[in-house]
């Protein structure tokens, strides 16, 4: 991982979005291996245990934008990975409300706000590096 001395920025949107591809990745193997509590810690839990198929497919299509997210910042796709995490706020909002509608604890609504600023600031910061590239 080589990155620019002068660039704080790169290196600033560089963690954020490792840190947003570690946890995805985590969020998908918890969720495969343990659907119930990961549908707890999101905020909606498993009323049949047969809808734990539906988190493991879940789980796979996290487990698919954590590796497309992964290998983007490995390319350092700047530009794609900005676009990206605006688009991504899509997600939280919805896991929000779902969260909301569930009576789910506060925590949890508001865990998932938090994740729509994360994504949002990622927006911002990567904005920044793709108008410092040349």
């Amino acid at each position: 991982m080589i990155i620019k001395k002068d660039n704080t920025f790169e290196k600033v949107g560089y963690i954020l979005v490792l840190l947003m591809v570690m946890l995805q990745g985590f969020y998908a193997v918890l969720a495969y291996l343990d659907p119930a509590l990961f549908s707890m810690i999101r905020g909606t839990e498993l009323v049949v245990s047969g809808d734990a198929d539906w988190v493991k497919i879940y789980a796979s299509r996290t487990l698919f934008i954590a590796l497309i997210i992964g290998y983007l910042l490995h390319l350092r796709s700047y530009k794609i990975l900005m676009w990206a995490a605006l688009f991504g706020v899509v997600m939280p909002v919805v896991d929000a409300s779902l969260a909301y509608q569930a009576h789910a604890s506060w925590l949890v609504v508001i865990k998932h706000i938090a994740t729509v600023v994360y994504l949002l600031v990622i927006f911002f910061v990567l904005r920044v590096v793709v108008k410092k590239s040349p």
